[in-house]
């Protein structure tokens, strides 16, 4: 692994370095000058797979850096670096994130080997110029995503949601994948648009639905008691065919209705409020469970949580994952925590990425986790053999240092 350090502080590169050393990671340059260090990058993108960066530095500081990384088209992963108040670190990763440059996180001086350890093993495999060129070669036209619906070549991928209270495996999250002819597995941000553009996001989401209810009757058949959860989009919402529809699909499964779960983005809901009003109490009727998903993120999120019937919260993973550690986060975590439980509201945390997230999730009384620590998307064969697995992580938690 190519590491590079950038921090106009002598101690602290030589600090770092020596850091890095002891864990194994012997190939570091390290750079007082970040206009130097910036140009190395620029004529050759790709000579490191890690940077630590030091965001206050004189003549160009760290956000001035990450401006001109993201125009350069970086790829490597970065680390933000800092002595700052953890807010001003926070907002650099956030404005490093939005620009699409691969942030493994924040580390603030002084820096614990520990933490440095922690975030190394978030960096992902070195690349290699095969996956550098790799194209998403297509865009997918309208005929395309036509002709794959017709196929039924879109397929479901599940992410596991556990308890906080016992670790146990309680329900999933249905993502859906395109099991492409010529390009393979296709993720959804490459077709979703389109489907909604063109008016096929309907006929995708029921067969999504379709897909995860008849996978919720087999697992309920192998003794799996578990709860699906689907994304729907506003589309859906705006027809008033859409419950009918579902408990149909329900029915044809012997799936119950109330082991449904749909997740509506907050940011769409101020579209279409009262026909969207009408859709979503009828589905409550039916005693589906409604989530307002990536909570947090839009504008209007307490009239959201007064007027539509939610009976489930789910918090946004850019709350979520670093909140044991950051005060802001923390508080930000517990206010939304107490407002649901005064509301009557369950929360699901998304974006647990390691045992520190968890275990102050755990602590704060939280009720449902999501995130890569317990478990990333799988096609659904994986579940059972992905549970045994968890469970045995689960069993060795170490909460000693987290009390």
């Amino acid at each position: 692994m190519r590491i590079l350090i950038i921090d106009d502080d002598p101690f602290m590169l030589k600090l770092l370095s020596r850091q890095l050393d002891a864990l194994g990671m012997g190939n570091v340059t390290a750079s007082e000058c970040p206009v130097a260090a910036l140009s190395v990058i620029t004529e050759d993108p790709n000579a490191f797979d890690v940077l630590i960066l030091d965001l206050n530095m004189p003549g160009m500081d760290g956000i001035q850096f990450l401006r001109e990384l993201a125009w350069q088209k970086y790829t490597g992963a970065i680390m933000l670096l800092s002595g700052e108040d953890e807010r001003i670190l926070a907002a650099a990763e956030r404005l490093a994130r939005a620009e699409g440059l691969p942030v493994l996180g924040r580390l603030a001086k002084p820096v614990k080997p520990a933490d440095l350890q922690l975030m190394l093993a978030r960096t992902p495999v070195v690349r290699t110029p095969e996956a550098e060129t790799l194209p998403e070669s297509h865009v997918f036209s309208e005929e395309d995503i036509r002709s794959g619906l017709e196929g039924r070549e879109f397929i479901n991928y599940y992410q596991p949601q556990v308890s906080f209270a016992d670790g146990s495996l309680i329900g999933v999250e249905t993502l859906v994948r395109w099991d492409h002819p010529d390009e393979g597995i296709v993720p959804p941000h490459r077709f979703i648009a389109v489907a909604e553009e063109t008016g096929l996001i309907n006929e995708l989401t029921t067969q999504v639905i379709r897909l995860a209810l008849a996978d919720g009757h087999r697992w309920l058949a192998l003794g799996l008691d578990l709860r699906v959860s689907v994304n729907v989009s506003m589309a859906d919402l705006r027809a008033l065919d859409f419950p009918d529809r579902i408990a149909k699909v329900a029915d044809r499964y012997a799936f119950p209705l109330d082991h449904l779960a749909l997740e509506i983005t907050e940011s769409q809901l101020a579209q279409d409020w009262q026909l969207t009003l009408d859709v979503a109490a009828r589905l409550r009727l039916k005693g589906i469970v409604l989530a307002i998903d990536d909570f947090g993120t839009g504008y209007s999120s307490l009239s959201q949580l007064r007027d539509l019937p939610f009976n489930e919260l789910k918090l946004d993973r850019s709350f979520v994952h670093g909140a044991g550690n950051t005060g802001s986060l923390g508080s930000i975590v517990a206010s939304h925590l107490d407002m649901a439980q005064r509301l009557g509201m369950k929360v699901v945390a998304e974006g647990i990425e390691d045992a520190r997230d968890w275990l102050f999730l755990e602590r704060s009384g939280c009720d449902i986790g999501q995130g890569y620590f317990m478990g990333r998307p799988m096609p659904p064969a994986n579940l059972l053999l992905w549970q045994e697995e968890w469970n045995t992580r689960y069993g060795g938690l170490d909460r000693s240092h987290h009390d």
